[in-house]
């Protein structure tokens, strides 16, 4: 018995919905699950266990370790960048001065062949000021727009566009960035954040101790004594660094002006919203969603293999 032919129909002039998705063509959709979500615990840049954390102003948490080596290779980019900006601009300056040179030098040789030569010749200044200007009544001055959007249009045909044309290197900013917000961050803006341990089982994990990780630890508030999951949104002191859930922390803290651990003053301010740990729920979650654009061809490398739905 033939096969059907609404999975075989290759001779139409477009592509179907079934055969994008089995060449990969567009965007790509993927349901995200708990297992792709970052818990709260995790460091945002090696995905692991935090050591010594240190969190931002945005609630961005990393291991010391990880933010001083992302800083340390912003400032060698940024030193690169700069580097390679200073050259493209001694070049253009030395291009400018050739150019000036060999105009120079242009005009020195038509006014010799004017003065010394047999028949004079009368250099048409209207015909050189039209090469970049108007050429025509047929002609349009370009506008700054359209001249920004052919520089930056991806033409091969283009000279400027061709893979042998030089790449202009673009001042670049000289401050680092926070590596999950995108934000400015200098190292001084960062401040260390204390977790509380439940040290209640502690006869328990002693004798567990050698199959114990750094994904056994559980924290707790030290205000309240509730277990912190993923689902509770947690603050934290800029001050001192310790850590309470949201509902102590707005509670207790605006009026005491106190951390309720080891006593130090605090202000409205020094109040900074942890960022959630992933749980997989859509209630919860807001980005369980990931994009891929793949141009014609690129392909997903699953073929015939089919995405369930989620």
């Amino acid at each position: 018995m033939p096969q059907r032919h609404s999975k075989n129909n290759n001779d139409l002039a477009y592509f179907t919905y079934d055969e994008k998705k089995k060449l990969g063509y567009g965007t790509q959709r993927e349901r995200l699950g708990k297992d792709s979500i970052k818990p709260f615990d995790a460091c945002s840049l090696c995905l692991k266990p935090f050591i010594d954390p240190m969190c931002c102003h945005k609630g961005h948490v990393f291991c010391r370790e990880c933010i001083l080596e992302c800083f340390l290779a912003q400032k060698k980019d940024i030193q690169r960048r700069l580097a390679a900006h200073a050259s493209q601009k001694n070049q253009d300056k030395d291009e400018e001065e050739e150019r000036l040179m060999l105009q120079k030098a242009r005009e020195l040789d038509e006014f010799d062949q004017q003065n010394h030569g047999a028949l004079p010749r009368y250099s048409d200044k209207s015909q050189s000021q039209d090469k970049n200007g108007f050429h025509g009544a047929n002609s349009v001055k370009a506008t700054s727009f359209e001249e920004e959007a052919l520089r930056t249009m991806k033409a091969f045909w283009l000279p400027s566009a061709t893979p042998g044309a030089s790449v202009r290197v673009e001042a670049p900013e000289t401050h680092t960035v926070c590596p999950e917000g995108k934000e400015k961050l200098k190292l001084k803006n960062l401040f260390a954040i204390r977790f509380t341990e439940d040290n209640s089982d502690e006869e328990e994990k002693k004798a567990k101790s050698s199959s114990t990780s750094s994904y056994d630890k559980t924290y707790i508030c030290p205000s309240c004594k509730v277990t912190l999951t993923n689902t509770m949104s947690l603050v934290a002191l800029s001050s001192c660094g310790h850590v309470f859930c949201k509902k102590c922390g707005e509670k207790f803290m605006p009026v005491d002006k106190v951390c309720l651990v080891c006593d130090k003053p605090c202000k409205d301010r020094n109040l900074v919203g942890l960022k959630k740990g992933g749980t997989g729920f859509a209630e919860h979650d807001d980005h369980l969603e990931a994009k891929e654009y793949k141009h014609l061809g690129s392909g997903s490398g699953l073929g015939m293999v089919r995405m369930g739905k989620t």
